[in-house]
């Protein structure tokens, strides 16, 4: 029996589709929206046997950011592979598509469906071409905050304001594709020392870290360490971590049934109120309500995207 191959469904994951009728009404009252918007965005972290068939192909561009595992695409039966730190933007085609993820090292991805008024105008603009195959791209930290921008704008909903502040950064995002910044030896140094740090972070999230330990660890001084993670990521180095262990209690509320005590007991909080108290003021709701959110959205949640 072969493996079952999802279209969404990980854990982790993010993702939004937007209804037809919200853009068309947004359109009418601001007609520069309809230039270009976003119709689907989503997050799939390690996406096991993701897997996607659009026998007619697809009326939106697709933008897939690899920033992790390997993954592959096909138009009309032409594969290509995907790595980590490679991005891909597929233009409209009415051309067989099938896209998925590696079998033994799933892909984590970032993508965006975007669609606008003169879409062969955009591709042929910007040169995007059907057969143009995944391109390299430095750590790409400023596409990933401005889709967390727009992913965020769109979670508050589809009012006015949220669509606009989306669209907007929409135009940037794909920049950082088109047009990446391309870094100097030293700023690649630097870069490469502040991912270092992420990793063990991420592997330190019950532990207490100062800046000193970590510009130790990055054998940079505590002042130019920080200004340093800050012009990579845009947060300071402490809030940074914060907002890691955050995300993981995220992950726990939403796929453990743990106390909320062991949850903040696991990501460095050995009191709870203190715990709860910062969840609320970075989540605007308590862990208990978002626990419960989560779950009420994700049993109600029927996609029909990446």
């Amino acid at each position: 029996m072969g493996t079952l191959k999802r279209r969404d469904g990980f854990e982790g994951e993010q993702l939004i589709s937007l209804p037809d009728a919200v853009w068309k009404n947004a359109i009418k009252i601001n007609p520069v929206l309809g230039q270009l918007y976003i119709t689907h965005i989503g997050y799939f972290p390690k996406a096991a046997f993701h897997y996607r068939d659009r026998e007619k192909g697809c009326t939106d561009n697709i933008l897939i950011y690899c920033t992790h595992g390997k993954g592959w695409y096909s138009i009309d039966n032409r594969t290509f592979r995907v790595g980590m730190n490679e991005y891909v933007i597929i233009p409209v085609t009415d051309l067989p598509l099938r896209y998925g993820s590696d079998d033994d090292h799933p892909w984590t991805i970032y993508w965006v469906h975007f669609s606008g008024k003169d879409m062969e105008a955009f591709n042929h603009g910007f040169n995007i071409g059907l057969y143009d195959g995944p391109k390299p791209i430095h750590r790409n930290e400023k596409g990933i905050q401005l889709w967390n921008s727009m992913f965020q704008s769109l979670k508050m909903g589809f009012g006015k304001d949220n669509l606009s502040k989306a669209n907007l950064h929409l135009y940037h995002f794909i920049s950082t594709f088109l047009f990446p910044e391309k870094p100097t030896r030293d700023t690649a140094e630097g870069h490469h020392r502040i991912h270092d740090t992420i990793r063990y972070m991420q592997q330190h999230l019950a532990a207490t870290l100062t800046v000193e330990r970590l510009a130790q660890l990055a054998d940079l001084s505590p002042s130019h360490f920080s200004n340093l993670f800050k012009k990579t990521t845009g947060m300071s180095p402490l809030n940074y971590f914060i907002h890691l262990k955050l995300q993981q209690a995220c992950l726990l509320l939403y796929t453990t049934d743990l106390k909320i005590k062991q949850v903040a007991t696991a990501i460095g909080y050995e009191d709870p109120y203190h715990f709860s108290r910062l969840f609320k003021k970075s989540m605007h709701v308590s862990p208990e309500l978002y626990r419960g959110m989560r779950r009420k959205d994700h049993e109600g949640m029927d996609c029909l995207v990446l």
